[in-house]
């Protein structure tokens, strides 16, 4: 992560626009456009994030982006609109639902390798509660953020869970498999 963290103010601002993005697409079927030049200092930065979007604790939504593309502000705005209206695993979000919606931002930092040989040498290094994980070969991928770690927190199965994601044999494991971790702040609603 950069060296600038995201202070409670700015936290609540990109809170508050993605509630405004989610609620513009459900009742006009439109997406907010953000103004960069409105904004300055980490919210302009190129940062990754994921929108997280729940009800009642259950996932309703999540998209995100693995690597910095866009400043914060727009990644916000893009992803908490795919978040409630192109996530292929839910239907739409309607405006009947804004009220029940709660919302977490994760900005991510920038992936690290993890030069693993073994699937031992990746159960080993892993941190749970810490790491987020992104796992490729065979030509697919998948990731899981760190707050995954609640829902799956024995690292064995968080790795099976995740070759399962991607489409992969629960026993999977190849030399050409690429690991990659990565840390997130996480704010929410």
């Amino acid at each position: 992560m950069k060296s600038t963290e995201i202070d409670e103010q700015q936290r609540k601002l990109l809170l508050k626009l993605a509630a405004t993005v989610v609620s513009k697409a459900a009742y006009q079927g439109e997406r907010t456009t953000v103004n960069i030049a409105d904004y300055s200092g980490v919210l302009v930065e190129q940062r990754a994030c994921f929108v997280t979007l729940t009800i009642n604790h259950r996932l309703r939504g999540c998209i995100g982006s693995l690597r910095a593309v866009e400043p914060l502000v727009a990644s916000v705005a893009h992803n908490a609109y795919a978040a409630a209206m192109t996530d292929p695993r839910f239907p739409a979000v309607t405006s009947s639902e804004l009220d029940t919606l709660s919302y977490e931002i994760s900005v991510l930092t920038p992936p690290e390798p993890m030069p693993v040989k073994s699937e031992e040498d990746l159960l080993r290094d892993i941190r749970p509660g810490i790491d987020g994980i992104i796992l490729e070969g065979e030509g697919c991928g998948s990731t899981y953020l760190p707050s995954v770690w609640e829902q799956l927190p024995e690292p064995g199965e968080f790795i099976r869970q995740l070759k399962l994601k991607a489409g992969l044999p629960a026993d999977y494991w190849s030399s050409s498999m690429t690991i990659q971790r990565y840390r997130t702040e996480s704010f929410s609603s």
